[in-house]
């Protein structure tokens, strides 16, 4: 395929510029597809030990501790996966990951539903958060390398919108079997003591089991991974199947990239300092509060508003369904993502969505000191998950997975989305081991108060380091250094 220059002359078209002419083909929707897929998973282990958690606490009699940390288990995985998965996708590519990361999630989600103690279940946990570490730049490099740019954004976000879809249905698994226990066994709660966890863990696997069929059925990698190597054949191959038409890369149609030689250390040097910045310290401060909220939604639910009910499994049953209710927002935020993505840009979102979670926790804060008062508002309650959740998913939870692959040359995308992930991460650990400890000691009110000056920290953060990718070309973020005046953040409106 060529086209005229400005002089006349036919010269072939590069990948990248095929790429943004090309519509949406198959391939692109099936990996478009895995990616999502994984990502579900995600969501669904991530937060399914949440609703889980009552009732492991009792079968394993857990101390405040080792509640902890079985719930920080599967964070600190991840902080190790993708910290060091990440690196090695740039090294190998990123479908021998994908299947990597298949596998990783089959025996882990096996191993939890099957554990025989706190510590059998903690490891297999840990394990379930590698995969998840792994996923997050295997699946942001898949995604953003293979679809044009015009869709860009949408198409990351819509994949990260199953981030919330499996917490959805991690929700509704928990409500579920909760409910199935409840007719089985209506005066008798040791049976759901027992075996209602497994149940929920086990729907885990069942899910990475389908995941694994689609993985079988679908192997691309990217052609802009292959340029980058100058491995041109390669590319050509990779780039027809995905444009569903005879592609033919050559070094005069993509020249191997400058960048092509960067390493993991570039990621700290001073020409990409402020893109390691701005994607790695706001999902940092943001994982404090998403991963501390989200993971005990249910206990918060059920610590601010039914605390009247003494009843193990209606109280877990009321929180359940509470948790499950305020889960369709996270869906609702990413939907209000998609449309104006492309529309306000990624830094405008970010920092509206910080302030807007700023304002459901201190909503949460008040709601909690009423009922500390003995006079418990759900509604108030429900009103500040809403704005959290909505918020949180309409700016940062989708943002900053964005950022994270649009900022970094192709040498080193999943490497620095790695790396942010990571640091993400240690906020996630930080929020999940630590906010159950401060629960106790300083009470919901203060938490939910301290949390929202985190998001607005967050909030300046990004507009200290703002970086606007919006309608670039992937080409063209690479090829520019950041004091350029084309990467100088535009907070403006689009006309």
């Amino acid at each position: 395929m060529t086209t005229a220059t400005s002089s006349g002359t036919n010269q072939p078209l590069s990948f990248e510029q095929q790429l943004d002419q090309s519509p949406l083909t198959p391939s692109m929707w099936l990996l478009w597809g895995l990616s999502a897929g994984l990502i579900a998973l995600d969501g669904f282990d991530f937060f399914i030990i949440g609703v889980a958690l009552p009732f492991l606490q009792r079968d394993f009699n857990l101390n405040s501790t080792e509640v902890g940390a079985i719930a920080v288990a599967a964070v600190a995985g991840s902080l190790v996966g993708s910290l060091t998965l990440g690196p090695v996708t740039d090294k190998i590519g990123r479908q021998i990951m994908l299947i990597v990361d298949v596998v990783i999630f089959l025996v882990a989600t096996a191993g939890t539903a099957l554990a025989w103690n706190a510590i059998s279940l903690i490891c297999f946990r840990f394990l379930v958060g590698i995969g998840i570490g792994a996923d997050y730049p295997i699946s942001v490099s898949y995604i953003t390398e293979n679809v044009p740019a015009r869709l860009r954004g949408r198409m990351v976000i819509g994949a990260f919108t199953f981030q919330a879809i499996g917490a959805l249905v991690g929700a509704l698994t928990g409500l579920t079997t909760i409910h199935i226990f409840e007719t089985l066994y209506p005066d008798n709660a040791q049976p759901a003591i027992q075996y209602a966890w497994r149940c929920m863990l086990g729907v885990g696997f069942i899910l990475a089991i389908v995941v694994a069929v689609i993985r079988t059925r679908f192997q691309l990698e990217s052609p802009r991974y292959h340029i980058s190597r100058g491995e041109y054949k390669e590319a050509s191959a990779c780039a027809s199947q995905l444009l569903d038409q005879p592609v033919e890369i050559t070094p005069e149609s993509d020249p191997p990239p400058e960048t092509a030689t960067l390493n993991y250390g570039s990621l700290f040097a001073p020409e990409y300092r402020r893109r390691t910045i701005l994607a790695s310290l706001p999902w940092f401060l943001q994982d404090i509060a998403t991963y501390g909220i989200g993971i005990f939604t249910p206990v918060i639910i059920g610590a601010i508003a039914f605390t009247h009910k003494t009843d193990l499994m209606e109280r877990e049953m009321a929180s359940a369904q509470g948790s499950a209710f305020v889960d369709i927002f996270l869906i609702v935020g990413f939907l209000i993502a998609i449309a104006l993505i492309e529309k306000l840009g990624r830094i405008r979102l970010q920092i509206s969505g910080f302030l807007g979670m700023a304002i459901g926790l201190s909503v949460l804060g008040i709601a909690s000191v009423l009922s500390n008062s003995g006079q418990p508002n759900i509604a108030l309650t429900f009103a500040g998950f809403l704005i959290f959740n909505l918020m949180m998913n309409a700016g940062p939870n989708a943002t900053t997975f964005l950022l994270s692959g649009e900022v970094f040359p192709t040498a080193i995308r999943a490497s620095g989305a790695g790396f942010a992930a990571a640091f993400a991460k240690a906020g996630a650990v930080l929020g999940t081991f630590v906010l159950p400890i401060l629960q106790k000691s300083w009470g919901v009110p203060n938490l939910m108060f301290i949390l929202a000056v985190i998001c607005i920290v967050a909030a300046t953060m990004t507009y200290l380091f703002q970086i606007e990718t919006r309608g670039r070309s992937l080409d063209a973020i690479e090829d520019q250094i950041l004091g350029e005046p084309e990467l100088q953040p535009k907070l403006d409106l689009p006309t």
